[in-house]
């Protein structure tokens, strides 16, 4: 796989049991790419390991006075040196390879299960976690994955070291043999102690990363509450445990890093000492005496890589297992369906709550508390249910939306939650999304009442002549009040055309005089599709054809906004706020304005507080 040629068509099915399981998985799935690498690292090696040869043959050719020797050493140096050159350069270009294609199919299989997953990703997984994942979890899966190649090549160059040494010179062959291996070995029994050290830390940090961004999130709100020194606090607290726990895992990694360099530097003298002895007893000749010592000082370059490894598993580790946690998600405890081929269309129906939408008609949905209504929301989309949640699946045309392709399951349902976001883009951008075709982007923003909204943006434009189409939009639509925020998130979700379209608290944060001309241009333009609208707004119930009540998880009450408010208690007591004997008050006055719609009776009120 080249670097060209991603995205991956496919990134794969992950091994998702363990974070160790998906490391060793992930490497698999870069088989050819670590073949490649690992055999470059080979040549760069051997090319280092081969140098002694070359200058054990000019050191002796000196010495015999032999000036044919001497010419074929410096042949022999300049080819180990062009292989030197050579897999150095080849080396890092496929190690880099390796980790910039590893990190993109961990991220395509992240941005894939976001996909699945929707709105219910964040409520099973922190944000801050799935940030954390995203970005620095990432980076070190892809430095293991890297790394790997390279430690195989090293372990490869050691065994050839040692095995070359005691064929070309046994006596001190032996030593070398012998010494390698304790040195490779040698801070084995300090890695628990530091992975431990580094888990601590890593979690530690996910920890501190989740806080920033949830407050990062919040903080509009924590300033108006005036907690941003108390969150502040508890930043710089969790900051400082992070510290404190890499100060702690950098004392470990320092010990052992001091190993390696201390121990080969033991085994230099052991073998200089030893070999000294051995040339004056005229046994070994100086070149090889000078071949041995060299080809043991090249041997430290292989070790760190044994050291990198030892680090990128104790990093990477944690970080695979967030991963695997978060890739492990499932959007329905049940399997799917084998074909692929199935198509709904008609009535949408919740057996758990016994919800019942028509096909072509607007459904209101009201209940008392707003988080049941997200999570019917969701349900209502196809979306996973959450641990410990009961996982029927919602019916569309008597066909389950779980065991539908998940494409097929987005393009039916188009669930738009109460805090949609907007993406960075001009509005053009921001509307051009899949859709049928049927609504076309001025009929979607006009149904929206989003008139002071392109007079916002054309009035912003500075470059686009005024074309607010073509005006952008900064992150998550900042530049703009949260009520144009959300009637921009709605005309996008119209402009779709689905044919179930599932609203939860659309104009929550709109004023009344545009939440009810918002009602009627939503319901004039869906006026032959499935509309679900979740709210608790006389205005927009009063538009609905059918007003269903969803109490303690069930279907109680199902009729128009005023038989209800006439016949249920349960559902005065939700849409309106009051108390029976406010209600009684009251209902001479409503009878006055009966009949005169929504925006009359708003008006009719207004002028009674006038």
């Amino acid at each position: 796989m080249q670097i060209q040629d991603l995205p991956y068509a496919d990134p794969g099915v992950p091994d998702v049991r363990s974070g160790t399981r998906f490391l060793v998985w992930l490497g698999r799935q870069q088989l050819g790419g670590q073949v490649k690498s690992m055999l470059w690292g080979l040549l760069h090696h051997l090319g280092i390991a081969a140098l002694p040869i070359g200058i054990g043959i000019a050191v002796q050719a000196v010495v015999d006075h032999d000036g044919g020797r001497l010419g074929l050493a410096a042949v022999l140096l300049v080819a180990f040196g062009a292989a030197i050159a050579a897999g150095d350069v080849m080396l890092h270009r496929t190690a880099v390879t390796n980790w910039i294609t590893a990190a993109a199919r961990v991220q395509q299989l992240l941005a894939r299960k976001t996909a699945e997953l929707g709105s219910v990703l964040t409520r099973r997984v922190a944000a801050g976690e799935v940030v954390a994942v995203s970005t620095g979890d990432v980076e070190k899966i892809g430095w293991f994955v890297e790394a790997l190649s390279r430690f195989a090549a090293g372990a490869v160059v050691l065994v050839v070291i040692c095995v070359g040494l005691v064929v070309y010179l046994p006596t001190l062959g032996i030593v070398v043999a012998v010494g390698v291996p304790v040195l490779a070995l040698a801070v084995l029994p300090l890695l628990p102690r530091a992975t431990r050290r580094a888990d601590i830390q890593r979690e530690k940090a996910g920890k501190a990363t989740e806080l920033a961004s949830d407050t990062v999130a919040g903080l509009r709100v924590l300033r108006g509450i005036g907690g941003e020194e108390l969150f502040l606090g508890r930043y710089r607290a969790a900051s400082q445990e992070v510290r404190r726990a890499a100060v702690r895992s950098a004392r470990m990694w320092a010990l052992i890093s001091a190993i390696q360099v201390v121990l080969p530097g033991i085994l230099l003298i052991v073998v200089a000492g030893y070999g000294a002895r051995l040339a004056l007893d005229g046994r070994i000749g100086v070149g090889e005496l000078v071949t041995v010592y060299s080809a043991v000082a090249l041997t430290y370059h292989p070790l760190r890589n044994f050291e990198e490894i030892a680090m990128a598993y104790s990093f990477s580790r944690p970080s695979a297992k967030r991963a695997a946690r978060v890739l492990g998600l499932t959007r329905t405890a049940g399997p799917t369906a084998a074909d692929g081929d199935r198509k709904a269309s008609g009535d949408l129906y919740d057996p758990l709550t016994g919800l019942l939408a028509p096909a072509g008609r607007l459904t209101a949905v009201v209940c008392g508390d707003p988080d049941v209504a997200g999570r019917l929301a969701d349900r209502l989309g196809g979306h996973p249910a959450e641990p410990g949640e009961d996982h029927t699946s919602v019916l569309l045309g008597g066909v389950p939306l779980d065991e539908l392709p998940l494409e097929d399951a987005r393009t039916a349902v188009l669930v738009q939650d109460k805090d949609p976001v907007l993406l960075s883009g001009t509005l053009q951008e921001l509307l051009d999304v899949p859709r049928s075709g049927g609504v076309l982007p001025e009929q979607a923003l006009a149904a929206a009442r989003c008139e002071d909204v392109l007079d916002a943006l054309a009035q912003a434009s500075v470059d686009t002549d005024g074309d607010p189409m073509r005006t952008r939009i900064t992150e998550r639509g900042r530049s703009l009040s949260g009520g144009q925020r959300q009637r921009l998130a709605l005309a996008r979700s119209l402009v779709t055309d689905p044919e179930v379209l599932v609203l939860d608290e659309p104009t929550s944060a709109v004023d009344a005089h545009t939440e009810a001309r918002v009602a009627v241009g939503v319901s004039e333009l869906r006026a032959t599709r499935t509309t679900v609208v979740l709210a608790s707004s006389p205005l927009l119930l009063d538009r609905a054809e059918r007003v269903v009540l969803v109490h303690e998880g069930q279907a109680v009450a199902v009729g128009t906004h005023r038989e209800l408010l006439a016949t249920e208690p349960r559902y005065r007591a939700v849409v309106t706020r009051e108390t029976e004997e406010e209600l009684a008050a009251a209902r001479p006055r409503a009878d006055a304005v009966d009949g005169l719609g929504p925006v009359g009776e708003l008006e009719a009120l207004e002028g009674e507080s006038a």
